[in-house]
């Protein structure tokens, strides 16, 4: 499950401590999957889990503690309550529906990468002392949660970010931070039946054969040359050499063009499912350049927030 670094401008846990929070989720997943799949076979270990009820809080709060122990109740007990982390005039609960326990081990999989998800959320929107409130349409993004669940845990996702450009807000292009490579992905994705037709206007042209006329779209080139263009600019200023490179993807139509764009790769339907297996097949550590590269973008994005409720308190 790749990582997610920076949401829009949300604060993110990344940006307090961009080289360990990587590292940390990458080892904490191993061991709590595994905590968790033993527990799940094991009665016995489950009701030890579920004595623990106790939930301390050091540094940034849920790492240490069994993730099965939290998540489970969610599934065998009494609807449990979740609150947002959003100010106490602004809370909003929501009741869990009872459920069962998974009875196949694939079943597990997707319940431990579904509280992942919603770990990667709490970690791109708080830190110890300051939370953002996050728009509830993030957690329902099918595109976010596509690529966060199916790419590799080594892949540092910046879900169009907002960078701070001569004072101004600028957001860009979903960028992804491989071990070897910063990638600006552009997803253009029509009703299944419709052809996309590029070129080097400014918009592109739509046709279904159902319609007599065809729909236009602004061309994705153009974000992605600008994406482009800041990114590089961040880490030109900071001397980090590594190769950027954009891509137009389409998992539902086909994308049709006379002269193949300059230095952008587009990635139709027909070619996605082997794209996207050779992501998923990449089995490169994190490279300290990689998170290099990831600390000069986050530090270049804007951040909005405001301090925890109990911090005030205190």
């Amino acid at each position: 499950m790749a990582q997610l670094i920076k949401l829009q401008d949300y604060i993110s846990r990344y940006e307090w401590d961009t080289y360990r929070y990587p590292t940390q989720y990458i080892r904490q997943k191993k061991e709590q999957w595994e905590r968790f799949y033993a527990e799940w076979k094991d009665p016995l270990l489950q009701t030890d889990a579920q004595e623990e009820e106790e939930e301390t809080e050091a540094e940034e709060g849920e790492e240490k503690h069994s993730l099965f122990q939290k998540w489970k109740q969610r599934f065998i007990k009494s609807p449990v309550v979740v609150e947002d982390l959003t100010p106490k005039e602004h809370v909003v609960k929501r009741n869990k529906p009872l459920m069962t326990l998974p009875d196949t081990e694939e079943a597990l999989k997707k319940v431990f990468l579904d509280r992942l998800l919603e770990v990667q959320m709490k970690w791109a929107s708080s830190t110890v002392s300051q939370v953002s409130v996050v728009d509830s349409k993030y957690y329902k993004d099918s595109l976010l949660q596509f690529l966060l669940q199916r790419f590799p845990d080594t892949f540092l996702i910046m879900y169009r970010p907002i960078f701070e450009v001569k004072q101004a807000a600028v957001e860009t292009d979903i960028i992804v931070i491989t071990p070897v490579a910063v990638e600006i992905l552009s997803f253009v994705e029509q009703d299944a039946d419709k052809v996309i037709m590029a070129g080097n206007e400014r918009t592109w042209t739509i046709t279904a054969q159902q319609e007599e006329a065809p729909g236009r779209m602004i061309n994705p080139l153009l974000s992605l040359k600008r994406s482009e263009k800041w990114v590089a600019r961040f880490l030109k200023e900071e001397n980090i050499d590594i190769p950027i490179k954009k891509t137009v993807i389409s998992r539902t139509n086909r994308i049709l063009y006379a002269t193949a764009p300059y230095q952008t790769e587009i990635i139709d339907k027909l070619i996605f499912p082997d794209w996207f297996e050779k992501k998923r097949s990449v089995h490169l550590p994190l490279k300290k350049r990689q998170l290099t590269v990831s600390e000069s973008l986050l530090r270049n994005s804007l951040s909005y927030s405001f301090p925890r409720p109990e911090w005030e308190q205190e």
